[in-house]
């Protein structure tokens, strides 16, 4: 099971209502808030039940994208073992808030791999693309052919480059496409359902 940041009871919530609104209810976070949008007419019943079901999906779409620091070094074994033949060993793996300017770091002396806070909420491949990065420093040092080679062993690795160049030059990051750069809250969309 995966598990992930849950909002607490006393989690500050902020319901909007609009006139214009009329067949969905959206939620998302905004920082420490989560904003629920309701149409008008809706009953304070109603709101108390869909404000429940939209913090419950909230939380489980939580858990899928960001997963723990024990489901990322899983992760990192069974990309290892399926794309790199199993012979980069992780010793840990680790969500960290302090890579301002790359998307992850790895030590090999020590094979531990760090990935940047700002890649959670990013499609899976996309942090699974940062794994292998990262995963390849520990088999060959530096950028060169011989890294290159192992990490285009991941079958997403231009497609994931090209939406991490695409968040950095969205966000105005301006950092190398190496796979070192930050991106800031992609994939924090509202989440939106029908509301008849």
């Amino acid at each position: 099971m995966v598990s992930g940041p849950k909002p607490s009871p006393l989690a500050a919530v902020e319901v909007r209502r609009s006139t214009r609104r009329r067949r969905t209810v959206s939620a998302y976070r905004d920082g420490e808030r989560t904003v629920v949008l309701i149409p008008a007419r809706m009953t304070r019943a109603e709101e108390r039940e869909w404000v429940d079901v939209m913090l419950e999906r909230l939380a489980r779409q939580d858990a899928r994208l960001r997963p723990s620091d024990a489901e990322l070094l899983s992760r990192a074994v069974d990309l290892s073992r399926r794309w790199l033949g199993g012979r980069a060993c992780p010793k840990s793996v680790q969500w960290v808030t302090n890579q301002g300017g790359r998307w992850g770091s790895c030590t090999p002396v020590d094979a531990s791999i760090r990935l940047s806070s700002r890649l959670q909420g990013m499609p899976a491949w996309v942090v699974d693309y940062v794994l292998v990065h990262e995963l390849a420093h520990l088999l060959v040092p530096g950028h060169g052919p011989a890294f290159w080679a192992e990490v285009e062993r991941f079958p997403r690795t231009e497609r994931a480059r090209g939406y991490l160049e695409g968040v950095s030059a969205t966000a105005g990051l301006g950092f190398s496409d190496d796979g070192s750069a930050a991106a800031s809250g992609a994939g924090d969309g509202p989440l939106e359902l029908p509301y008849a």
